[in-house]
Order: structure tokens, then C-alpha cells, then sequence
């Protein structure tokens, strides 16, 4: 069991979540671990939103040695329905959620004293996804290449450019990570080599939740 099952556990949609994150939480100071064995929370990129379900999530807390279980969502085009379907999914595991989402992410405890908590991205108020909270991590320095690249990216789409408008902010943050030294780095390089700056003020309200739900 304690190899399928790690007692400090995060779900994320997707793989850039899984290799962001812990980059994100080392340059804040927190000694991640070398290997996935030594890591301090275990990470599954679930490839979807589909772990957003009651049986998943009542599993989850139930296993085996578990004290903290993390989950991470993209609000995408409605915060509201999200978190509506979280509050869904969680019902027969953990009552008297809020009718909100915290703008400081939900932590609370289940009756057996399991830690869970909830991140909607970008920042539980606003629509967006991974690359919506990345775009905050943008040195002050770089606005007005950032400026520069979000006006090129909406004129490449009024030139026909194919993504699709939900994907705007990936087209933004990739627009202008073109343009960075080295060029076209991917996202967890980004925060790991400082392109992005991973202790700017507006990530630290995603650090805290972090340390708290798994108590770093």
C-alpha cells in the first residue's frame, strides 16, 4: 500500500502542473526532494478534470497512511461551476463547505483528521488556468515586452492565427516566452531558471496555501 499510496498526495489536471509545482515550491525555499521517492507530497497528473468525482475523492481520503490530500483545477470559463461541481463531488466525504472558494485557497479537515484542500487556478477569484497564474510571474521589468507580446498574439488572432479563444493566455505566456533568453523555454524551465520569477508577490498566496495544507 505505501508504495500506491503517499500519506501528503496532490491531483492535477495535467503534466506542466506536475513539473511546475515543485519548482515553484523550491524557489520559495522548500526542499522539494530529489526523486519521486524522497519527494515531500506526491504528485498525480490525473490528464483531465475527471478526478473532480465523489468516489475518487472519498478513495482518496480513505487510503492508507494518508494525512493531506491537495487538489488543483483550472477554473477555465466559470469559477462559479467549478467549484459547484468540487462541492458536488465532495459532499459525502466533507460537509458545510463554503459557498465560495477562499481567494486564499480552501483548507479544512475531514472527521478522520485528513487534511484536504483546494486550489482553483489561476487564483480562486478570477477564469484562467495554469498559464493565467504564470502570467503573474512575470518580472515587473518585462511589462511592456509582456505588453508588446499579448497585443502580437491578439493581432496574430485577428489574422487568423488557429488557437482557440479559451487558449488565449497559453498563446500569451508562449508568445512571450519566444522572446526570452534562451528562447521558447518551457514553463517549469521558466520558473526553475527565474524567466518567470517564482517568489513575485502574487504567487505567495498560492506558497502559503501549499505549506499549510501539507504543514511545510
Amino acid at each position: 500500500m505505501t508504495s500506491k499510496y503517499k500519506p501528503r498526495k496532490l491531483i492535477v489536471e495535467g503534466d506542466q502542473d506536475k513539473r511546475v509545482i515543485p519548482q515553484l515550491i523550491e524557489a520559495n525555499g522548500i526542499t522539494w526532494g530529489e526523486r519521486r521517492e524522497t519527494a515531500i507530497v506526491y504528485i498525480e497528473s490525473y490528464g483531465s478534470d475527471q478526478f473532480i468525482d465523489e468516489t475518487i475523492i472519498s478513495t482518496e481520503l480513505k487510503a492508507s497512511g494518508r494525512t493531506a490530500l491537495g487538489l488543483i483545477i483550472d477554473a477555465d470559463n466559470d469559477l462559479s461551476a467549478r467549484w459547484a461541481s468540487i462541492k458536488n463531488a465532495c459532499s459525502k466525504s466533507i460537509t458545510d463547505l463554503p459557498e465560495e472558494i477562499p481567494e486564499s485557497g480552501l483548507i479544512c479537515q475531514t472527521a478522520a483528521g485528513v487534511k484536504f484542500g483546494v486550489w482553483i487556478m489561476p487564483d480562486n477569484k478570477a477564469q484562467g488556468m495554469l498559464e493565467t497564474f504564470l502570467m503573474y510571474l512575470i518580472p515587473n521589468e518585462n511589462e511592456s515586452i509582456w505588453q508588446y507580446a499579448k497585443e502580437a498574439t491578439q493581432e496574430a488572432k485577428n489574422k487568423g492565427a488557429a488557437f482557440i479563444n479559451a487558449h488565449h493566455d497559453k498563446a500569451y505566456i508562449y508568445t512571450w516566452l519566444a522572446w526570452q533568453d534562451p528562447p521558447g523555454r518551457q514553463l517549469h524551465n521558466a520558473v526553475m531558471e527565474r524567466i518567470l520569477d517564482p517568489t513575485h508577490p502574487k504567487a505567495q498566496t498560492f506558497v502559503s496555501w501549499f505549506r499549510q495544507l501539507y504543514d511545510l
